[in-house]
């Protein structure tokens, strides 16, 4: 390699480190945009919503139904 590639990889080398900043700027908190899908995601969250109701609820009878099965004192 003769003296001018080396000048050549030596700038190409500290070329890149001397174009980039310090420190990388953080993009500003932005509130998540708006699209057609929200109203049905929205229908979809309240429905996960009322089944782990539900499915709380059935648990509890099941539980209650175990117990006075047992003859154990209700829970």
């Amino acid at each position: 390699m003769g003296a001018l590639g080396a000048w050549t990889l030596l700038l190409a080398v500290l070329f890149i480190p001397g174009c980039s900043s310090a420190k990388d700027p953080e993009p500003p908190a932005a509130p998540p945009h708006k699209t057609v899908f929200d109203p049905l995601t929205q229908q979809m969250d309240k429905a996960r919503a009322v089944q782990q109701t539900v499915d709380s609820q059935a648990d509890q009878t099941r539980r209650a139904v175990d117990a006075q099965e047992r003859g154990d004192a209700s829970p």
